[in-house]
């Protein structure tokens, strides 16, 4: 449209000038035809100046033609910087107005940058009124952990001043019954040799001396996930084992063949045990029990309940098959009659027992804690006879020799050391280079005629040190699973093992 303007006014100019021109010229005319008379009359002096002057005419026409010509091109240039300065104008018409809204929104945030600066310092203010509160609840925190140490410390005395009393009912119990069956008494001095009691030397004509394994004969799928105890039966090779998978299992180790499912437990076997005569299984139970099974019927004799916490290990007396003893995460260590089918003493501790077997006399109990320390119990009192300093770590197994002398201990600091079964003085310290306990209730056991150890490890080799030696002097391979147990058969072989995957293994 600028364009179309332009050349409107372009030819307008033009045609002014032409109108112009023609105007002049007419008015010129006579003048140029009175002078050309006596140009021509006076011969071509004039007619030379008028060819000049019409020249000079022409250049002016020439000149005043360019000077229209420049007045249409600034005449354009004028509109569009006209056009220019208006939208120059628009755009700080638009600039003033979005100045303006910046404006406005700067004095709201100022205004809310104020509200949010005294909100922090009321926040500041109630910060410092939490914090002194706060030092308040500690002090009485502190001050209430102080109290609650020293009221458990009041109720672990009181509990075992009420253990010590049921404890003197027990024996003042047991001291009557006793009387009554002095006859038994009598037979039961008879039958002492040595200090050590022997109900039965039955079997001992079987006993071999031990050799040390190194053929795998039986690879056994004993339980779903994970075989923790194993046994033999005794003067016997009948092995017996409990599992994750809440089952007791009997098996042939000749043939490897299971011979009896012992079922009804409500947790897993953690720990087993079996009475001198064969008669009756027991297991320590994650269901807070302990289940005897009376091995000729497959069925549970008794469910010892009394525990309130997992328990974890059990065994039986050498002397008398209804003596059991069983230790749980409750801090407590029971002694059970299997007669009676209930609890006859409680010792409390403080630290939990992870394992623990009776003296071949009947009279002591041996006990490894979580601290690390082995302990010796007068069964009868429940009173602490003795104790040392084993492991810098949790004990996990505790095993007597034959002869009762010696204690087999086991310790998560990977440490196997033997110790005098009466003194509790160090004999010996066995350890291997890769050999590591794998659990809380790795057992450890020394063979029957008392010349080696064997040690279950977490990359799954079993060790076996000669006692005499201090060396080992196997190392046998077969599992691909941390071993959990380890258990030598009476008859001097064979070596049963066990892993986190359930899987059986016997060694000759």
């Amino acid at each position: 449209s600028r364009e179309v303007l332009a050349r409107e006014a372009i030819n307008h100019a033009l045609k002014a000038l032409k109108k112009r021109h023609l105007i002049e010229e007419g008015a010129h005319a006579p003048a140029y035809i009175a002078l050309s008379r006596p140009i021509i009359s006076q011969g071509s002096e004039w007619k030379e100046k008028a060819e000049n002057l019409e020249m000079e005419l022409q250049q002016c026409y020439k000149a005043q033609s360019r000077l229209s010509e420049q007045l249409v091109v600034e005449v354009a240039e004028s509109r569009a910087l006209k056009a220019s300065l208006q939208e120059k104008e628009t755009a700080i018409a638009e600039l003033e107005k979005e100045l303006n809204q910046t404006r406005d929104e700067c004095s709201q945030l100022k205004t809310d940058l104020e509200e949010k600066i005294r909100a922090l310092e009321l926040l500041m203010i109630e910060h410092q009124e939490l914090k002194a509160q706060l030092e308040q609840m500690a002090i009485k925190a502190k001050n209430a952990e102080a109290e609650n140490k020293m009221l458990v410390d009041r109720w672990m005395l009181q509990k075992m001043q009420d253990a010590e009393r049921l404890n003197e009912a027990n024996a003042l119990y047991e001291d009557m019954i006793e009387r009554l069956k002095a006859s038994g008494l009598e037979k039961l001095a008879r039958e002492q040799v040595d200090g050590i009691v022997r109900r039965s030397e039955e079997g001992a004509e079987f006993f071999a001396e031990s050799t040390v394994p190194s053929v795998c004969s039986h690879r056994i799928n004993a339980h779903e996930g994970g075989c923790a105890s194993i046994l033999f039966e005794y003067n016997s090779g009948k092995l017996i084992s409990g599992g994750q998978d809440r089952s007791v299992k009997m098996w042939d180790t000749s043939t490897g063949s299971l011979t009896h499912n012992l079922s009804g437990c409500l947790g897993s076997v953690l720990d087993l045990a079996i009475t001198h005569d064969n008669r009756f299984v027991i297991a320590a139970s994650s269901s807070n029990n302990l289940f005897v099974w009376d091995v000729s019927s497959g069925r549970i004799r008794h469910t010892l309940t009394g525990h309130t916490d997992k328990v974890c290990a059990v065994d039986v007396s050498k002397v008398s098959s209804r003596h059991v003893v069983s230790a749980a995460y409750d801090r407590t260590i029971k002694v059970w009659d299997l007669q009676k089918g209930y609890c006859t003493n409680t010792i409390i501790f403080h630290s939990n027992c992870n394992a623990l077997c009776f003296s071949t006399d009947g009279l002591t109990i041996c006990s490894g804690h979580v601290d690390g320390n082995l302990r010796l119990w007068d069964i009868r009192t429940g009173k602490l006879l003795s104790e040392v300093a084993a492991h810098s770590l949790p004990i996990t197994s505790i095993s007597l020799s034959r002869n009762g002398n010696v204690v087999l201990t086991s310790g998560r600091d990977n440490v196997h050391n033997l110790f005098d079964g009466r003194s509790l003085e160090a004999c010996g310290t066995f350890r291997a280079t890769g050999n590591r306990v794998a659990s809380n209730w790795s057992r450890s056991c020394i063979s029957p005629d008392d010349n080696y150890i064997a040690a279950g490890s977490a990359d799954g080799s079993i060790c076996i040190w000669s006692i005499l030696k201090a060396d080992i002097v196997s190392t046998l391979k077969e599992h691909t699973a941390p071993v959990l147990s380890c258990t030598w058969s009476g008859l001097g072989k064979p070596l049963a093992s066990a892993d986190k995957n359930g899987i059986v293994c016997t060694w000759t």
